[in-house]
């Protein structure tokens, strides 16, 4: 038997136990099992909240609008680093990526943190069957994700998927399959690159998207009957690949938007007086053609690039919904918490920008709904800031389980306040990062946003005194055109003591 997977057990049952003891001696009966609520999870990469119900009169995902309808918005959530891999760890392990050093694509959760108890092995712990299926942890980029956090094998599927054979005339492996699949990753520069979007007339089901819908329809329909009949509820987390890169979605859902229609970024200039270490130029954009490897995108190509993430979030609302259907018709909203949320957010040529990986509004700001049986009044909606780390200790509290204690430092809040009372505060900002040469780590306020640039390791100690800052006024200017820094340095001063609350970030 794996030496890991032994420990985990061992650890797991201790958790329960403490658990269970803890419990007891508040002088409350236990919550058994089979009384627990389902947690249904639902995961989507790269999607900000271009969505009707966040106020996009121009987005198609009517399924996600019912789902907030049913639900709490949060209007300010934010994720703890807007890349894949560090994102999804923040989710899974409640803890910041300065907490746990898992900054990184190639990230390996159990090197850094073997003894680490992820979100659904804590539920796991407390009687629940866990499984998932689709994007949920990163896996690509030398990283496998975690397959010990769930009790089932997990159910993969492509992120990046052409159908189209025109989209690839020779067949050759891309860059981004390549880095997807784990493969060649040594020779990634000598690969071609795949197109950054295509539309063929075939059906959901040709795509991973639709493939996982189905499974995760199967899975709720088997996940009723064992409950039915043994007792067990489910914690079931369904990952979604669109609207990520690149934007494959079958033709129909092209159709529902008018190109013309669409906005094209007028902000195509980095910050004025931003360091330069903040900016970003290419990237991940680049690995796909007709993109420019080097030099801007033209209007007339970031008109599809958008028209492309507007048609990726229809098709995979779409999907959302058939999973939602099937909820509903099981009667499952009954007895199921349901939290919808995007791993990070996404540059469409703001600040002539593609993609994510910065610290910048449209890459940090993500949504967040959460519909729950109990505790959540339908239709609500809230100003209190959220974090991706909040959502371990949010759904142990929804589903009466102990406060969760790690091993590993947990850094997320209980948002359960927030939910019985969207007027409720239980913080005052939210935290995130985005390490280059420098590490960057911000603040965002319901004004401001402060990102302090520092070398924290390896550097000399003049080098680490040496401090660059941003600061954005979103109330003067909301389109982060100029960094105000220089100009306010009372609120930089405030906002800093803040900042330098918070544990120095750990080596990575």
């Amino acid at each position: 038997m794996n030496v890991c997977s032994s420990r985990h057990r061992l650890f797991l049952i201790c958790v329960w136990l403490v658990g269970y003891v803890c419990v007891l001696a508040t002088g409350t009966s236990p919550v058994i099992a089979s009384e627990r609520p389902n947690v249904l999870l639902i995961l989507v990469d790269d999607l900000k909240p271009t969505l009707g119900c966040y106020g996009d009169a121009l987005a198609i995902s009517p399924n996600i609008d019912a789902l907030a309808r049913r639900g709490m918005r949060f209007d300010r959530a934010y994720c703890n680093q807007a890349v894949c891999a560090p994102s999804r760890f923040t989710l899974m392990l409640g803890a910041h990526s300065t907490t746990t050093g898992l900054y990184d694509l190639g990230s390996r959760l159990r090197q850094r943190l073997p003894d680490a108890v992820t979100l659904p092995q804590y539920f796991a712990a407390h009687g629940y069957r866990t499984e998932s299926m689709g994007k949920v942890f990163h896996v690509g980029h030398g990283n496998e994700g975690d397959p010990v956090s769930f009790q089932v094998p997990h159910f993969h599927d492509k992120v990046i998927e052409y159908v189209d054979p025109a989209s690839k005339p020779e067949g050759q492996l891309t860059r981004e399959e390549a880095y997807f699949t784990n493969r060649e990753l040594n020779r990634i520069g000598e690969l071609p690159r795949g197109p950054a979007f295509e539309s063929p007339q075939v059906s959901d089901e040709l795509y991973a998207d639709g493939r996982v819908a189905d499974e995760a329809v199967r899975r709720l329909q088997a996940a009723q009957q064992r409950r039915q009949s043994e007792g067990t509820p489910f914690f079931m987390a369904v990952g979604f690949a669109r609207p990520h890169l690149p934007f494959s979605a079958p033709r129909k859902y092209w159709d529902m938007h008018d190109p013309e229609r669409l906005p094209i970024a007028s902000n195509k200039d980095l910050p004025i007086d931003s360091p330069r270490v903040a900016g970003k130029r290419g990237g991940e954009i680049s690995n796909y053609s007709p993109v420019p490897e080097r030099g801007e995108i033209d209007d007339t190509l970031a008109r599809q690039l958008v028209h492309g993430y507007y048609a990726s979030v229809s098709f995979v609302d779409a999907q959302i919904g058939k999973v939602l259907a099937e909820v509903e018709r099981l009667g499952l909203y009954e007895n199921t918490i349901i939290v919808l949320w995007g791993d990070h957010g996404f540059h469409l040529g703001d600040l002539g920008i593609w993609t994510k990986h910065t610290n910048y509004e449209q890459a940090t700001r993500i949504p967040i709904i959460v519909c729950a049986p109990t505790n959540v009044t339908p239709g609500s909606t809230t100003e209190q800031f959220a974090e991706s780390v909040d959502i371990y200790p949010t759904l142990a509290a929804l589903a009466e389980l102990p406060q969760p204690t790690g091993p590993q430092r947990l850094d997320g809040i209980s948002l359960l306040p927030v939910l019985q009372d969207p007027a409720a505060r239980v913080r005052d900002h939210a935290y995130h990062v985005y390490p280059k040469q420098k590490m960057g780590r911000a603040i965002r306020t319901s004004r401001y946003r402060l990102v302090e640039w520092k070398r924290h390791y390896g550097a000399s100690n003049d080098e680490q005194r040496r401090v660059e800052y941003e600061l954005y006024d979103y109330e003067a200017d909301p389109h982060e055109s100029r960094n105000l820094a220089a100009q306010h340095p009372e609120v930089v001063e405030t906002l800093a003591k803040i900042l330098a609350s918070y544990p120095p970030p750990t080596r990575r």
